[in-house]
């Protein structure tokens, strides 16, 4: 667990580092990323049972988040023969007008422990293409993973300096890192709670900061859904990574109509899944990361009792035979859910689904946009009407169309609104502008004093 100074030491070696970096040319840059793809493929599965051994999720959920990282390397390598601006007519004579991204140092990133790996390449690989260098606090609950991209990224060929790991808590190397002024961006993803707080700090710093801070996402279900389409895309969503997902499935919108038939093979389905250790291929359910999280899991649960909301299945910590070994809760849902209730509205991050049903699908985007966050949303529909209103309606980053709410690829944008962000997108060509400056360049080769609008009358 470092400290402050531990910060500094690596920004300072950051800043001077990066001054050489920025002048390799982009192609060149674009290389290393590729070599660390092929690193990040060559050791998929090893890296994918450290990463079930770390953190809890099941092992096919970590070799497909570990083909995110590989995914972005070669996706990123790519804009390194790339990294457009544009050629714009000048409005006067014998002028030439053009803009070009250029790098703005030294990067802070701060990652959370749910994807160790994939959200760290999301921000670190466009950042170190567009040539930055970076200074990463990974989540103190896995630093293994951090350990090892580090690893894989010196292996790579990445000069000394341009990449660095600092493991330590967000009081005191967070903090640290947020505040340094060396650090010119900070790209974090975390609670709403401590990107406020980062937010508050980067803006009296006049610093530019890039937000992800969850979601409170919901599936609708409208009456002509393919109901068995429906529920096997909500368990994926819901109980996937045991609901610790910033775009997991928490809540599920269906159509009156519909409602006691969903249930009843929500229900059947729910009853089938495996809960237990990730490393075993049949398990579809691991733990949650650690007791603090268990218990929030608990206490939500007991609020939706006392809230009057009807708990249809789970609802209580396993605690017997091998699961006494970590950190179980078991898949649960609600129904008769209203929109107004905390369970409804507030962040669990566990595999807790709230039922609330609707009669229509005016209602239902009503519902869906009622809450603070806005990262991820679904509908299944077979009315190309009610997909097109969905798509233009729904108030999120994300929409999916007959899918749940997780499944992001990444050369698409990724992020959202209200609560959820501010404004800035991991992933996609989008994500360059988080690590990058624009600098507009005028050549004039007139031999003469012009001035711009003043002189554009002649």
């Amino acid at each position: 667990m470092s400290g402050p100074n531990d910060i500094d030491e690596a920004v300072q070696a950051a800043k001077e580092a990066q001054r050489q970096w920025a002048l390799v040319p982009a192609p060149k840059r674009a290389e290393i990323l590729y070599k660390v793809g092929m690193l990040l493929k060559e050791r998929k599965e090893q890296l994918a049972r450290l990463l079930t051994m770390e953190m809890g999720k099941v092992i096919e959920e970590a070799r497909g988040e570990v083909q995110e990282g590989i995914d972005m390397a070669f996706y990123m390598a790519g804009e390194g023969r790339r990294l457009f601006g544009d050629t714009t007519p000048s409005e006067l004579k014998d002028k030439f007008a053009m803009s070009v991204r250029t790098p703005v140092g030294v990067v802070g990133i701060i990652t959370p422990w749910n994807f160790p790996i994939a959200i760290a390449t999301w921000k670190s690989f466009p950042a170190i293409v567009a040539g930055n260098a970076v200074v990463w606090k990974p989540a103190p609950e896995t630093p293994i993973m951090a350990q090892e991209l580090a690893r894989i990224f010196e292996e790579a060929g990445l000069p000394p300096g341009v990449f660095h790991v600092v493991h330590g808590d967000g009081p005191t190397v967070g903090n640290a890192l947020v505040e340094h002024p060396d650090v010119k961006v900070i790209s974090f993803t975390g609670s709403n709670e401590v990107g406020r707080m980062i937010a508050e700090k980067c803006g009296r710093l006049l610093k530019k900061v890039s937000l992800e801070m969850g979601g409170k996402n919901a599936v609708i279900v409208m009456d002509d859904a393919d109901l068995t389409l429906a529920v096997d895309g909500i368990i994926w969503s819901a109980f996937g990574t045991s609901g610790q997902r910033c775009t997991a499935c928490s809540r599920v919108i269906v159509h009156e109509r519909v409602k006691q038939e969903f249930e009843r093979r929500l229900l059947e389905a729910v009853k089938t899944l495996k809960i237990g250790n990730g490393l075993d291929e049949t398990v579809k359910v691991g733990p949650v990361i650690h007791e603090e999280a268990l218990q929030k899991i608990d206490r939500y649960v007991r609020i939706g009792v006392e809230e009057g909301a009807k708990l249809l299945v789970g609802g209580y910590i396993l605690r017997e035979g091998d699961y006494a070994r970590g950190f179980y809760y078991a898949p649960t849902i609600f129904t008769d859910v209203t929109p107004n209730m905390r369970i409804a509205r507030e962040e669990i991050f566990g595999p807790v689904v709230s039922i609330i049903s609707v009669r229509s699908l005016d209602e239902a985007i009503a519902v869906n946009n009622s809450v603070d966050y806005g990262l991820s949303s679904a509908i299944f529909t077979r009315d190309v009407n009610n997909v097109f209103r969905a798509m233009r309606d729904l108030d999120t980053g994300i929409v999916y169309v007959n899918a749940g709410t997780t499944g992001a690829e990444i050369h698409l944008p990724f992020g959202g609104t209200k609560g959820t962000g501010n404004g800035h997108r991991d992933s996609g060509v989008a994500a360059l502008d988080v690590f990058t400056e624009w600098r507009s360049i005028y050549v004039d080769f007139s031999g003469k004093l012009q001035r711009a609008q003043i002189d554009t009358d002649d």
